[in-house]
């Protein structure tokens, strides 16, 4: 069994957080993103992962080598120009030899891979598509399918109230290799509004595996931060232990300034007159000074924050500084390096970056 991440998103709607770091490597509770699916890869058995990647590939390449670190062997296939979901799929094809994942590298999701193995082989159809129910599918991909899970229809982003059903396409796919017959060489080319309508169209057989499993999509801030605040509360499970957690946490435990949760990594230091948490995550060696408040944010590692600054669900790239009594508004993102001047007022949904004046997200 191998698996395919799909790495080369230039992650636009997390600017200016993606100007320097590629979304798979944007921490989850200080944790790439990529590694924590390479984390679940591994627990299913697998060793084999190829990754797909265009946008800022040096990082990935540098953090994961070879993948002899993580007891895994990974390949990069260097795209030079945007393939589409399927498209990558096609251009890694020499490396394929028997049936494979592919892994969207936004999808934070507690999927058990071992349990949709077990129901691949057992359906024995080309492909088994991950789905799962949201209340509203209009902002996605429906899957229709019978009782037996024979997928019959894909209905893209239906108008509300009219969806075939509540089941959505959830990124994860277990695929044999004979779909990448299916696939044109040379050109972008989406698997979901092309390659796998046309394997219906064919009488092929794609399976619906439908869980209730944690989801969500990691490419918005705001999803960003909501998938912290569940990770932190338990919702997505077994990333962090609840209360104070993360490697710094046993030289701040009998610190009150904090509020749990809050997850602090290695060499942070809060002075005990500021106020952190509820739903704090900070990077390594992270400073907060005396009478600051920091609620329902992701600061990433060395970010400095002012006294009595207050900042609430905010996200802030590495080595951020943001001055004394300076007020950040909820939904700021600010990006590497970015410097907040004293007493600044920042208004709700600011984007900042080291090299660009604050925009306002509109």
């Amino acid at each position: 069994m191998q698996a395919i991440v799909l790495v080369g998103g230039e992650g636009t709607r997390l600017r200016p957080l993606t100007h320097r770091t590629p979304k798979p490597m944007v921490p989850i509770a200080n944790v790439p993103f990529l590694a924590r699916t390479i984390e679940r890869l591994y627990a299913a058995g697998i060793r084999d992962v190829i990754f797909p990647a265009g946008y800022l590939p040096q990082s990935i390449i540098d953090y994961f080598g070879d993948g002899s670190r993580f007891d895994m062997r990974i390949t990069y296939v260097i795209e030079k120009e945007p393939l589409g979901t399927a498209g990558a799929l096609k251009n890694v094809e020499q490396y394929i030899d028997g049936p494979f994942f592919v892994l969207n590298g936004d999808i934070l999701t507690s999927l058990d891979l071992t349990e949709m193995i077990r129901f691949h082989r057992e359906k024995g159809g080309l492909g088994a598509l991950h789905l799962i129910r949201v209340d509203d599918p209009s902002a996605f991909g429906c899957v229709a399918h019978d009782a037996d899970g024979r997928i019959r229809q894909f209905v893209e982003k239906p108008p509300k109230g009219s969806a075939p059903t509540n089941e959505i396409n959830a990124g994860t796919y277990l695929l044999e290799p004979d779909v990448l017959a299916m696939i044109p060489a040379g050109r972008n080319v989406s698997i979901e509004r092309e390659t796998f309508p046309r394997l219906l169209s064919t009488g092929k057989m794609l399976y619906a595996y439908t869980t209730g499993d944690y989801w969500i999509d990691l490419g918005r801030p705001e999803h960003y931060l909501q998938a912290h605040r569940d990770i932190l509360s338990g919702a997505m499970p077994c990333i962090v232990e609840p209360g104070i957690s993360g490697a710094g946490a046993q030289r701040l435990m009998s610190n009150a300034a904090l509020i749990a949760p809050v997850h602090v990594d290695e060499g942070v230091e809060i002075d005990p007159a500021a106020t952190v948490g509820p739903n704090v995550v900070l990077g390594a060696r992270c400073r907060i000074g005396a009478g600051a408040l920091v609620r329902d944010c992701v600061l990433w590692d060395d970010v400095i924050i002012g006294e009595r600054a207050v900042v609430e669900e905010t996200i802030a790239a590495s080595r951020v500084r943001i001055g004394a009594d300076a007020r950040i508004g909820p939904g700021t993102v600010i990006g590497h390096d970015a410097i907040v001047p004293a007493a600044s007022v920042l208004a709700p949904g600011s984007r900042v970056s080291a090299t660009a004046e604050v925009t306002q997200e509109k």
